[in-house]
């Protein structure tokens, strides 16, 4: 499949509570696949697809109650990549969110899939008047260059921040987005 196939056939939705709730198993598969991939994205192995479905299934009341949002990326209508714009809830924090779960599935990475769901999620955001995004990533790992890309700043990186999934710690680099 070609970048341009994939273009035509990618389409970036947002999921409500229930078709979340519905789609739990191909979330589940998308956050179990990257995990056993090594990537840094709050699990360490062995990690299980049950616990994946489990912790989509975590977030389904926030999602109901407005807290939080998903959107995810399809192609040919498999669920293949997820972000998560997480609402600040603070009266001083109205106009900023957290991106949060930025995740495509192994086998469709290198594709621009990352980069779609980031615009969409700015899109969201903005239609949200929430103006500034935050987000932190593991530092060294490929993930970490698409956010300069994507015109995120780098604030810096704290040390020995999480439990790297293979066991050890990485440290985390914190990076920001003024939208609008």
């Amino acid at each position: 499949m070609t970048k341009s196939d994939l273009s035509v056939l990618t389409q970036i939705e947002t999921l409500s509570a229930d078709q979340a709730e519905a789609e739990l198993a191909a979330l589940g598969e998308v956050l179990w696949a990257c995990v056993q991939g090594g990537a840094g994205i709050g699990f360490v192995l062995p990690f299980e697809k049950q616990e994946a479905v489990a912790f989509w299934r975590s977030r389904l009341a926030g999602l109901g109650a407005g807290e939080r949002h998903l959107l995810v990326a399809r192609v040919d209508g498999r669920i293949v990549g997820t972000v998560m714009l997480e609402l600040a809830p603070q009266d001083n924090g109205r106009h900023r969110a957290e991106v949060a779960k930025l995740m495509v599935h192994p086998e469709a990475r290198r594709q621009g899939l990352a980069g779609k769901l980031l615009a969409a999620v700015e899109d969201l955001a903005l239609s949200l008047a929430r103006t500034l995004l935050v987000l932190d990533t593991v530092t060294g790992d490929t993930a970490e260059s698409v956010y300069p890309k994507a015109g995120y700043s780098r604030v810096g990186v704290i040390p020995g921040y999480a439990q790297a999934a293979r066991g050890g710690l990485d440290a985390t680099t914190v990076f920001y987005k003024q939208l609008g």
